[in-house]
Parts: structure tokens; C-alpha cells; sequence
């Protein structure tokens, strides 16, 4: 599924927030919404993005293309079983968190690696980006949505002395919604200021 007008909006408004930041790579999942996304996000800086297939969402079976809403309707119990213990629930067909885990980790692992010491932007999905920040802050899989991931949202972590600190948190940029007439505060694109 490609990226949305707004979709391309946001992150286009990301970019030029992050564009005085030296980045030293840019790596994201391989689906199409993020390679869009991260390459929007490294034009300003000249680089190409890196796609690794370990960056994916998780892989949910059944359920891949729903929405939760579509999940309830489909299946309460299973839906309610998923919400009240995300960390152990194994998607009908797909992945548990400890499949999703054990690509998204050493992924994670060897992007740090490869780039110790310098700034790099990974741009995946809820799931993925939830799991390694749950990781790098010592926070249990049962924490896993406690942690927004919106989209064309920015999270940033620093590593210093083998341990990360959350500088930021799920924050989004704002930015303008192509399909409407409105500016990001909600004032009418002609309305006097």
C-alpha cells in the first residue's frame, strides 16, 4: 500500500525538521510506505536508504490488512486475548512478539554496530520501533504499548557508555493535510490571521 498524500505530508515535514542533522545512514523496512518514508527523509541529506527485510511490521497471518476494528468485529475474544497480553499472543498465521523480536533485535543490533558513535535514522514501523525501544529501556514486552509509535512519528535514542537514553518520545511534526483546507493548528487556509 503506498504512502498517503498526508502520509507524504508528514514525513516531508519531518525531513525538513531532521535536515540540519548529519545523518551517517538512513536504513528502514522493506514494505512500500517506508521505503517512501525514508526516502523523503534522507533526500535533504544525500543519502539512500538501506531496506532490510528484519525492519518489517509484525507479520500478523490472518489479520495482515486489518484494522483493529476489523479484527473485533471478526474475532472479540482473540482480539481481547491480543490486547490483555500483547507480549505472549501469537497472531493466527503470523508472528509472536518473540518471532518479531528475534529479526528486529540484531537488525537493530548490527545497524548500531556498523555505525557506532554515529547518527543514523530508522525509519520501520509500531511494532518494530516499539520492540527495540522496549530493549534499549529495559522495559518488559508487557510494556510494548505503552510506547506511542504514530505515524511519521520521531523517537530518538542516544547511546552512551552501553546504555541508551529516550532523548524523545513519539513526537509529530506538524504539518499541513492535503486534503483538507485546513492548516495544522485547524485555521481555515484563507482565514485571515
Amino acid at each position: 500500500m503506498p504512502l498517503s498524500p498526508l502520509g507524504e505530508a508528514q514525513i516531508a515535514a519531518l525531513a525538513a525538521r531532521l535536515s540540519p542533522i548529519r545523518f551517517d545512514a538512513v536504513y528502514c523496512s522493506d514494505l512500500v510506505r517506508t521505503r517512501r518514508s525514508a526516502e523523503i527523509l534522507a533526500a535533504p541529506h544525500r543519502l539512500t536508504p538501506i531496506a532490510s527485510p528484519a525492519l518489517r511490521e509484525f507479520a500478523m497471518g490472518d489479520w495482515d490488512g486489518m484494522t483493529a476494528e476489523d479484527i473485533r468485529a471478526l474475532d472479540a475474544v482473540a482480539f481481547k486475548a491480543w490486547m490483555a497480553d500483547v507480549g505472549r499472543f501469537q497472531f493466527p498465521g503470523g508472528e509472536s512478539l518473540q518471532d518479531l523480536e528475534a529479526r528486529v533485535l540484531p537488525a537493530f543490533d548490527a545497524i548500531v554496530a556498523r555505525h557506532s558513535g554515529g547518527t543514523v535514522a530508522v525509519v520501520a514501523h509500531g511494532g518494530s520501533n516499539r520492540a527495540i525501544l522496549c530493549r534499549a529501556l529495559g522495559l518488559g514486552p508487557e510494556r510494548l504499548l505503552a510506547l506511542g509509535q504514530d505515524y511519521a512519528a520521531l523517537s530518538v535514542l542516544e547511546q552512551a557508555g552501553g546504555r541508551w537514553t529516550l532523548r524523545l518520545l513519539n513526537h509529530c511534526e506538524p504539518c499541513l493535510d492535503p486534503a483538507s483546507a485546513l492548516d495544522w493548528d485547524g485555521r481555515a487556509l484563507d482565514e485571515p490571521v
